[in-house]
């Protein structure tokens, strides 16, 4: 398994508006833009990659997250985030993409989206078609685990944060998972450095901020993805506890004609779990 350490060093350093990005570049072919979730990182993309001929993957660290950097009092935002692939895709002369999203990086996704119908501002790619992987695309269905709970508590989530060990984060993150295989220590490990680089586990709570993106964004969100302006695949843990079955279940009702894959044994991590079924979808849309 690739570590933290070796996958950091493979980024490239791009300006993401002032702040600076650690953005992946692999392979040749059809652009492949990943999305990673929280409180992970681009690292989770590696199994999809190792799946992937003839594609070109695409995968900036968001603000905050993995190695890119997290300066302190950074005011953290689902816009500011989808600013930052804007300008991972400028700087490495991307100007068409399909998106792959997990997590947190739906969000970013459905901002894409919706500047894209909106045709506001200058696009600096299209983007073409959209896998999503689980992740709060309806804000109302959002089920937070006890230790984003925890870290959402105005009083008291500096408190968890200081607190926290990678002991505590592993348990928090493998209640999420499914029952396909175990999550390993070093899946763990790998997503605790990712955190912990550059202090940035000290900042976990602050990163929670697309909670409330999501609710405030609800309705132009949730339009620009059921307007489904281009092709989709949804690839679903049903066993993930925060946007598992009952999201599925969702989808299927709001937009029955996109193909939803709803794997009974995964958790919240199709990327690590269920890469060989992410994989085939991204190819179906990458060619």
């Amino acid at each position: 398994m690739v570590t933290f350490g070796e996958w950091a060093d493979r980024a490239v350093a791009v300006d993401g508006g002032g702040v600076r990005l650690a953005v992946h570049d692999e392979g040749h072919g059809p652009v492949v833009t990943y999305l990673h979730g929280y409180p992970a990182s681009t690292l989770d993309v590696v199994p999809v990659l190792e799946r992937l001929d003839g594609v070109r993957i695409v995968a900036p660290d968001f603000p905050g997250f993995g190695a890119s950097a997290k300066p302190v009092g950074h005011p953290y935002s689902i816009h500011g985030a989808t600013d930052a692939v804007e300008a991972a895709w400028r700087a490495l002369g991307v100007t068409e993409t399909v998106v792959l999203a997990h997590d947190y990086g739906v969000s970013v996704g459905q901002e894409l989206l919706a500047r894209q119908i909106e045709a506001t501002g200058d696009r600096p790619a299209t983007v073409t078609g959209v896998v999503w992987t689980n992740g709060g695309l309806y804000p109302d269905l959002h089920r937070p685990t006890p230790g984003q709970a925890m870290l959402l508590d105005p009083e008291h989530g500096r408190e968890v944060v200081a607190a926290m060990t990678e002991e505590l984060f592993g348990g928090g993150i493998r209640i999420t998972w499914g029952t396909r295989r175990p999550m390993t220590d070093a899946e763990v490990h790998g997503m605790w450095e990712a955190l912990a680089h550059d202090g940035g586990n000290l900042q976990a709570h602050e990163l929670l901020h697309y909670v409330a993106d999501r609710r405030q964004n609800a309705d132009r969100w949730r339009a620009a993805l059921e307007a489904q302006p281009m092709p989709y695949r949804f690839v679903w843990g049903e066993l993930d506890p925060v946007s598992g079955g009952h999201v599925a279940e969702r989808l299927a009702e709001r937009l029955p004609d996109a193909p939803l894959l709803r794997l009974a044994d995964v958790g919240h991590w199709p990327p690590l779990e269920a890469p060989d079924e992410v994989a085939a979808a991204v190819r179906e849309l990458a060619g």
